[in-house]
């Protein structure tokens, strides 16, 4: 047996032992976060994940599920973060932390060499018509400025500081699931269940008033190699009321 079919195997094993220990249908959210810490098997500092699914359909606009939430304590990295700008708004954005600062000359950079080297990208709305034509290579990465998500915005230096801060985006896909990271499994348990908490609210509170029926069908607490923790309706329910 080689090398890489021993690695293969134990990591298999480790997988099944971890969602072996999942024996509840469903956990309390201090208790998910414990047992998803108690089943860590991989060696690397894993993303702890929140996927939410909806009672929406998402083909219709007026069920669309869409916004950002700033989580109190951060994803446990900082975001890279270009503005696309002109004039004194340039100066604002460099003075509020972004890491790439251009005009035009930015956005023909993104489209000859598909230069994507950031984790959000900001836009003034005079620069849109130019930002537009980056479609090809910003859609798909889920990079292209948008007003509703903030990043399209006159108050480069808010949107800047709030995406530095741990601001994420959070939107239903064809399948109405909603995937939202909200830290490190490294992190304290405390900072790890208001992370959750806050994601959870603002969800509960984007509830479009075209969704009829149940709205939030099932909630889970993933790490990025453990297993889903299904999480107790009521952490919905106290969520929404924060």
């Amino acid at each position: 047996m080689g090398d890489e079919e021993k690695v293969a195997r134990k990591e298999s094993k480790n997988i099944v032992k971890a969602r072996a220990a999942v024996q509840k249908p469903a956990y309390a959210l201090p208790e998910a976060v414990g047992l998803l810490k108690q089943v860590k098997y991989a060696k690397f500092d894993e993303t702890v994940d929140l996927t939410m699914r909806l009672g929406v359909d998402t083909r219709h606009a007026d069920q669309m599920v869409r916004g950002t939430v700033v989580l109190p304590h951060g994803l446990g990295k900082t975001k890279i973060v270009a503005v696309i700008a002109s004039g004194d708004r340039q100066k604002e954005a460099t003075a509020a932390g972004a890491d790439f600062v251009g005009g035009e000359e930015m956005v023909e950079k993104i489209q000859k060499e598909n230069w994507t080297a950031f984790d959000a990208l900001i836009a003034t709305p005079d620069m849109m018509k130019v930002v537009g034509r980056l479609g090809k290579v910003l859609g798909p990465k889920g990079l292209m400025p948008n007003p509703k998500t903030g990043t399209v915005t006159l108050d480069v230096a808010a949107a800047v500081k709030e995406i530095k801060a741990g601001k994420v985006e959070f939107r239903a896909d064809k399948t109405s699931l909603v995937h939202v990271p909200v830290g490190k499994l490294s992190f304290d348990p405390q900072k790890l269940i208001d992370n959750t908490t806050t994601v959870i609210g603002a969800i509960v509170r984007s509830k479009p008033s075209a969704a009829k029926g149940k709205y939030i069908k099932s909630v889970t607490l993933s790490s990025t190699m453990g297993p889903g923790v299904p999480l107790d309706s009521a952490v919905a329910d106290a969520a929404g009321k924060h």
